[in-house]
């Protein structure tokens, strides 16, 4: 049991984070595709590894993380029937006016800017990739907030590449030589 005084460290939730993307059949690459996708148009040189790096480093914040892991709780326990009813049926149902998923997800989006929140937008309305496998529930595992967690992350990650982007043009560079640099 936690005692209350210490804190939990950083890198216990960031493995439980992964453990839990992984434990609902989420891997980094479907994340990095969806980031690739919304990113490449703008990005010529964009290679799908940079968007993987991407993904990783947005998975650091404790925003996205903490936000992971109670939507992925939260699917798990309706899974098991354990939410109080309504709340067990709206979230089983991924009722159309329940915009509790859509909040949490969108809470940790505002950590990169006007960039991620229209990315956001643009995910949930069209559901791209994953998040469409998610969102039309194949199998029996609900996914009303995962669903949209992943496309907070992929609208993170893909603000992180425009930004930086930006801050290489600026320098004269791009993606390509920050990749030959690090060889």
């Amino acid at each position: 049991m936690f005692d209350g005084k210490s804190k939990v460290r950083s890198e216990v939730i960031a493995a439980a984070t992964k453990e839990a993307l992984q434990r609902r059949g989420v891997e980094l690459i479907d994340i990095a595709k969806i980031v690739y996708e919304m990113q490449a148009p703008y990005n010529e040189e964009l290679q799908l590894e940079q968007c993987v790096d991407s993904v990783v480093n947005v998975l650091k914040k404790r925003e996205l993380q903490h936000a992971i892991l109670v939507g992925i709780e939260l699917d798990e326990l309706c899974e098991q029937g354990k939410l109080s009813t309504p709340l067990q049926e709206i979230v089983e149902s991924d009722e159309g006016l329940f915009g509790v998923d859509e909040t949490i997800a969108l809470g940790a989006v505002f950590t990169y800017g006007s960039i991620a929140v229209t990315t956001f937008g643009h995910l949930d309305k069209n559901k791209v990739g994953i998040i469409n496998d998610l969102d039309t529930k194949k199998g029996n595992k609900v996914h009303t907030f995962l669903d949209d967690l992943v496309a907070s992350v992929a609208s993170c990650a893909a603000a992180r590449i425009a930004h930086r982007s930006r801050d290489l043009d600026e320098a004269g560079l791009t993606f390509e030589d920050v990749k030959d640099a690090a060889k």
